[in-house]
């Protein structure tokens, strides 16, 4: 016995809306690369700079030798240029997927760490590693679309 399936589009509910979405279609893997890398920045100059209320350097480094992470002030530097630099260039769209899968081995690590403190994130648990790491999952799956240097240089992993 043999089955049959076809791959049709759903009718939308609102047809005037089925043409917005095609439309818009292709600004999805943008939206999602871009929000990331932006949304990451601020965080690395958190630790490298001491912006937006972070620790700079130092105080990052003391922290991550406090939980092992040693020699902390590498490990500082390290975390704060993926986030700073590897959010840059997502935000690009250069070396997409290298940059992702290092997000991705990162965000593993910080749900591990942040476990103890349960699921949500203004109590210090997994949530924001979780959402991190799927973000930066999508991106090593699907590259740094059209709209990327990626792709404007021809070449991508």
């Amino acid at each position: 016995m043999t089955t049959a399936t076809t791959t049709t589009n759903p009718r939308p509910i609102i047809p005037a809306l089925g043409k917005v979405w095609t439309t818009l279609e292709p600004l999805s893997p943008v939206i999602v690369r871009v929000t990331t890398g932006l949304l990451l920045v601020p965080h690395g100059a958190q630790k490298l700079f001491g912006a937006f209320g972070g620790y700079g350097l130092e105080g990052t480094a003391g922290w991550l030798a406090s939980i092992g992470f040693e020699p902390g002030l590498l490990f500082a530097l390290l975390i704060g240029l993926l986030e700073f630099v590897g959010g840059l260039m997502l935000v690009a769209g250069l070396l997409t997927r290298p940059v992702a899968v290092a997000i991705v081995a990162f965000m593993t690590i910080a749900f591990f760490i942040h476990l103890p403190a349960g699921y949500a994130w203004n109590e210090g648990g997994v949530e924001m590693p979780v959402f991190w790491g799927l973000m930066a999952l999508s991106l090593v799956i699907r590259g740094g679309g059209a709209y990327s240097l990626d792709r404007k240089l021809g070449a991508e992993f």
